[in-house]
């Protein structure tokens, strides 16, 4: 069974409540348990639901434009509403918020995780789990990208409400907005990052005021809580009730995130959040929106600034401009989390990954990451110009995402928490009925712009597919090369080479045969220290390895050492840390007579690869990106001994 949240309300996320106590959330160190979670609470409003939150400002105008080939008439508008109310209550808040957040991987939550605890379930060399894990990540990627371009734009065309000659102004200054986040990352979040949550808050209040303001105007709007008028729709209007399903979906767009953010916060936290809070304040603004589109039918160009006074319109776009920043900011971190992620899980190169925080390890810094989604996001906005043509090109990563999902949460219920398989069957198949429901109506938009997200998860599993496949075949070839580090040590006692004082640790990825860096210093200076420490780094299944089992230590003989790391695929490897630990177990070590021996590879093309050429230059391409695990491993640069090798894949 997965684990529920520690009943103790202390254990949730302290460095979260930390960082909620020093923002003034919460006035006393010794905060009680009710503060601690308010706090959590707040924070989860500000990271977890800023994608969702921000969707009223497109999701509906979007829906409704389909309505027109229909006439836009009073059972279009309360038809799309129940269908959008339907999208919220049964996959948002059933399937995520209530079902899936109890599939926890030791706390954390993500499809990556996911894919661990699946893996955990079943073994990890299942390949369907495996692809599905992989797929689900990147096309994640294709999320990354989109989120910040629909987003800042969506909310900065209020001004052309505002006056209609600012809407030229309304690309450069998105342009200025993004390309202004992406360069802050470098420098942190976290002293920002307390303001997310009371913005957040305050963005939430005033939609649902909004919203719950023009309900009056046509109360006929609340009839949209009978599915019967949603389904009715649906069903009547062939291929438009179909496509306004499509748009429907934009509603539900940060599900994913949400999933993903549980580490963050804690499960109840974040269901108390939406329950409370962001539920209904979106429902209040979704029958707002439909309530003013009924009585003024023009409205319908853009339902969510129409609905303030003239005065208040641009309060609300600078308001929701900020929002937006911070639901963008929400997935860039996201997507350095995944990236972590993916490189412990060895499914991407080491990339060089900055902490920006002292008090939180969740905040970091990857640089080529960060670029990588500028540039996307800004050719995204310089292509489409405005977020209606964005939209076509959002929501079906999120539902191929969402399938695979649903398919991997199916083996651990069944497998992990050891449902009857009739049962697992049936809860599994009323929720991929309705996500693949949903991925038929988004295929529809593949012509309009769909296939943009899809391009970018595409190139993103074949970077995966091809570092995994390659480094497999690169270790196979390594191993059959190598000498059992045993069959090493006898050698050695044998020919009794000149030992030099000192200690000599030695990084490895297989920790029964000798590294590679051991034998070339053997090989060309003859010598071998007087202690031999031969570290292997393994990345577990689950997100956090207690400190209590960071580490295995096995005398291999008097002067050689082994030891075993392990750490979560959340965690960053510092080797220094642990070896500190292990000092205190006994093991003989002292920094200023140590020297780390690291093998350098040059990875070269083979006519004998058993991967295409393509492949191989990719795979060469990508080793070349890789950070050299000095960084990688926090380790101490005036204390490393670099060994280069040639290697042919």
């Amino acid at each position: 069974m997965t684990q529920d949240p520690p009943k103790n309300l202390a254990q949730y996320d302290i460095e979260s409540a930390t960082a909620a106590v020093k923002a003034g959330a919460v006035d006393e160190p010794e905060a009680t348990p009710a503060a601690k979670i308010s706090a959590l609470v707040l924070g989860s409003i500000g990271v977890v639901y800023g994608d969702i939150g921000t969707s009223p400002l497109y999701a509906l105008r979007e829906s409704l434009a389909h309505t027109k080939a229909v006439g836009l008439g009073e059972e279009a508008i309360i038809g799309a509403i129940s269908l959008l109310i339907f999208a919220l209550l049964f996959t948002v808040t059933l399937k995520y918020v209530f079902f899936l957040l109890r599939a926890d991987n030791r706390g954390e939550g993500g499809i990556l995780a996911l894919m661990a605890l699946a893996q955990n379930a079943i073994g990890r060399r299942a390949l369907p789990v495996f692809l599905l894990g992989v797929a689900g990540a990147a096309l994640f990627s294709g999320e990354a990208v989109i989120t910040p371009a629909i987003s800042v734009l969506s909310a900065v065309e209020g001004l052309a409400i505002v006056n209609p000659k600012f809407g030229e102004f309304v690309f450069p200054i998105a342009v200025l907005i993004l390309v202004s986040l992406f360069w802050v990352q470098s420098h942190g979040t976290a002293r920002v990052a307390a303001f997310f949550g009371p913005i957040m808050a305050i963005f939430f209040a005033v939609i649902a005021v909004l919203g719950a303001l023009h309900i009056a105007d046509a109360p006929q709007v609340l009839q949209a809580f009978d599915p019967r008028r949603g389904l009715t729709f649906l069903l009547g209007h062939g291929w438009v009730g179909f496509s306004v399903l499509g748009s429907i979906f934009l509603v539900v767009t940060g599900v994913e995130a949400l999933y993903a953010d549980m580490g963050h916060f804690g499960r109840t936290p974040i269901q108390i959040a939406w329950v409370a809070i962001v539920l209904p304040a979106l429902l209040l603004n979704y029958l707002g929106q439909g309530a003013l589109v009924l009585t003024h039918p023009e409205g319908v160009e853009n339902p969510f600034f129409l609905m303030a006074p003239d005065w208040a319109v641009l309060p609300l776009v600078i308001l929701s401009t900020m929002a937006t920043v911070i639901a963008s900011q929400a997935v860039i971190t996201g997507a350095f989390s995944l990236v972590r992620q993916g490189i412990q899980l060895g499914l991407l190169p080491r990339l060089d990954i900055r902490h920006t925080s002292e008090m939180q390890e969740g905040q970091i810094y990857i640089g080529r990451v960060n670029r990588l989604l500028l540039i996307g996001v800004l050719v995204l906005i310089a292509t489409f110009r405005s977020s209606s043509a964005l939209a076509s090109a959002y929501g079906i990563a999120v539902t191929c995402t969402m399938v695979a999902t649903t398919s991997l949460a199916f083996v651990v219920i069944w497998r992990k928490w050891g449902w009857p398989l009739w049962a697992a069957v049936i809860v599994m198949a009323a929720f991929l009925t309705v996500d693949l429901t949903f991925l038929a109506a988004n295929l529809m938009k593949v012509v309009d712009g769909g296939w943009v997200p899809l391009l970018l998860g595409g190139c993103s599993m074949i970077v995966m597919w091809t570092w995994v496949r390659g480094t497999t075949l690169l270790a196979e070839k390594t191993h059959r090369d190598s000498i059992p580090i045993c069959d090493l040590i006898a050698m050695l006692e044998r020919s009794k080479p000149t030992r030099v004082p000192g200690t000599a640790i030695f990084l490895t990825s297989d920790p029964n045969v000798a590294p590679t860096a051991l034998l070339h210093n053997l090989k060309h200076n003859k010598v071998v220290h007087e202690r031999v420490l031969v570290i292997c780094v393994n990345t577990e299944d689950t997100p956090r390895v207690p400190a209590s089992k960071r580490f295995e230590i096995e005398r291999l003989s008097d002067d050689f050492t082994r030891a075993i790391l392990h750490y979560g695929f959340m965690e960053s490897p510092r080797v220094p840390a642990a070896l500190a630990a292990m000092r205190k177990a006994g093991v003989k070590y002292d920094i200023m007579t140590t020297s780390f021996f690291l093998g350098r590879r040059s990875i070269k093309e083979s006519p004998t690869s058993e991967m295409p050429a393509w492949q191989d230059k990719l795979y060469i391409a990508l080793t070349k990106q890789s950070a050299n695990a000095t960084d990688f491993f926090s380790i101490p640069t005036d204390r490393v001994v670099e060994l280069g090798a040639q290697l042919t894949i």
